[in-house]
């Protein structure tokens, strides 16, 4: 872990990566950032003791670049990042829906490039990390980039014809659950419970039900089954969600999704 790396665009999953990385054993010494405004990067010096840097400065002196930056300003930081980047500093790639040919394109030749797609819990180490290799990646360069992103949570590798899909069903996939524990919350309201105490029932529930899912082997369908008794409650609810399109709602939703992220690949920010 002696190596120098930078996270540049230093928003909320860069410092959640920093966070991750100092817990699991990086020197804060070892860490540089970057950020738009100056009060940012000295607010992350001091809660973490990590150097704030110029971009140029992070591509100089950084082993690995970990780019954390909005997909539509990434043109703009590979464009201040190129001239100073040598071939053999790893660039990693946080950004939803941009394939690693972009990158390659703009970079000098041979640079290795990962892609990799986390999502918001790695604000609570509980990230689900996909990554995929560029043309020049090694499994030396995979085997770092899982290293630093398993400091938040677990790391999946994929083809990178897979990354579309996977920001789909990881990428946004909280948005889901939460928009699910809210619909479900006020049922709880419309039954008679008081919000706060909907509220507990749904989150618990939601963590056992997910505990179960990745600790039994199960297959979610056996799991259902198993709450699901002849003519009960259960089977009642399930018959509406059906009755509603509930299932095919949720695979069309993934679909735009995978759609949106082939958008924005192409440079259709709109």
């Amino acid at each position: 872990m002696s190596q120098k790396v930078a996270v540049l665009g230093t928003g909320k999953i860069g410092e959640a990566l920093l966070s991750g990385m100092i817990r699991a054993g990086w020197a804060p010494a070892d860490l540089l950032v970057t950020a738009r405004r100056p009060e940012r990067a000295e607010e992350l010096r001091t809660r973490y003791g990590v150097t704030p840097v110029t971009n140029a400065e992070a591509a100089k002196t950084a082993d690995t670049l970990i780019l954390t930056v909005k997909p539509q300003d990434m043109a703009t930081l590979l464009d201040e990042l190129a001239p100073h980047t040598p071939a053999d500093r790893l660039v990693v790639s946080g950004a939803a829906g941009i394939p690693t040919s972009f990158f390659e394109e703009r970079l000098a030749a041979g640079t290795p490039v990962v892609r990799v797609m986390t999502n918001t819990p790695a604000l609570v180490d509980e990230a689900m990390s996909v990554i995929s290799a560029g043309s020049h990646a090694s499994e030396a360069d995979l085997a770092h980039a899982e290293e630093i992103f398993g400091a938040v949570g677990k790391t999946l590798r994929v083809p990178e014809s897979q990354q579309d899909a996977c920001t789909a069903l990881s990428g946004s996939g909280p948005a889901y659950f939460f928009y699910l524990v809210e619909a479900m919350t006020d049922a709880g309201i419309l039954l008679g419970l008081p919000r706060d105490k909907a509220h507990d029932l749904i989150v618990q529930s939601a963590i056992g039900a997910a505990t179960m899912l990745r600790d039994s082997g199960e297959h979610p369908v056996k799991l259902r089954e198993n709450v699901t008794s002849p003519a009960g409650t259960t089977i009642s609810a399930i018959r509406e969600l059906e009755n509603h399109g509930v299932r095919a709602a949720l695979i069309a939703a993934l679909e735009a999704a995978r759609d949106r992220s082939r958008a924005l690949a192409s440079g259709n920010n709109s």
